[in-house]
């Protein structure tokens, strides 16, 4: 289980002090999926990179199964048994993408193993194994690769910032299908930004957060009906 307690992540703009999270507090239990939603900019991106280590918290806490993993870097948390998938994918020049697989499981994979991993994100696996993880991978080409990579190893955790995004029809339906078997199997919890409505749908709990704070937080059947709405305010769900 994850335990957040009053996360607050701040930056100085031109000497001005403002907090991008704002006091965050939420929980995701074992084999939870939550569902994080809400208008552009309003600090999503930026809490994944906070439970990732990849941005440092100014204040609050994180527990991972009892454990405090406040102090940890990413490599820690990582080792901790959180995976994480960048909404814009890093590209290593010179890195194969069985090479990238095999650093993201821990161990060397043999091929058939990379090949499995990339048939289920929706990639021709022979086509790509022997890739350069490089420029001349599409950008839904580079979504895919990194949430193989998530998929590699068993987590406690895994957070995926924004998985739709560059993915066409197809991939995203595949995508859709293993986000699916992951949740069945409630071995691992599930973090996923979004503003897909099939993917917000498959959430346990709903999670809106706005400017930095929650703005709302419940069971999908309590939530979701104010995100669809028509007459509402909340613009953060795509629905096509």
């Amino acid at each position: 289980m994850l335990e957040v307690k009053n996360l607050t992540f701040k930056v100085n703009e031109n000497g001005i002090e403002r907090s991008i999270v704002k006091n965050i507090s939420f929980r995701v239990d074992d084999g939870e999926m939550l569902v994080i939603t809400g208008p552009n900019g309003g600090g999503k991106s930026t809490l994944a990179k906070v439970l990732m280590g990849i941005e440092k918290a100014d204040e609050g806490q994180i527990i991972l199964d009892g454990e405090d993993i406040t102090a940890y870097d990413i490599n820690h948390r990582a080792n901790a048994g959180i995976g994480y998938a960048f909404q814009q994918p890093p590209r290593f020049k010179g890195m194969t993408v069985i090479r990238l697989l095999s650093l993201a499981a821990g161990r060397e994979l043999k091929e058939s193993e990379c090949c499995g991993l990339l048939s289920r994100v929706g990639l021709c696996a022979q086509e790509y194994v022997r890739r350069e993880v490089d420029a001349t991978l599409s950008g839904g080409e580079m979504k895919r690769l990194e949430i193989a990579t998530v998929l590699a190893k068993p987590h406690k955790l895994c957070i995926f910032d924004e998985p739709e995004a560059g993915i066409d029809l197809w991939s995203f339906s595949m995508l859709i299908q293993e986000f699916e078997k992951i949740h069945r199997k409630k071995a691992e919890s599930l973090i996923l930004i979004s503003h897909q409505e099939r993917i917000i749908k498959m959430a346990d709990r709903i999670m809106v957060i706005e400017n930095g704070t929650i703005g709302a937080v419940g069971p999908r059947d309590e939530i979701l009906p104010r995100l669809l709405d028509k007459g509402g305010s909340c613009t953060c769900m795509n629905r096509e």
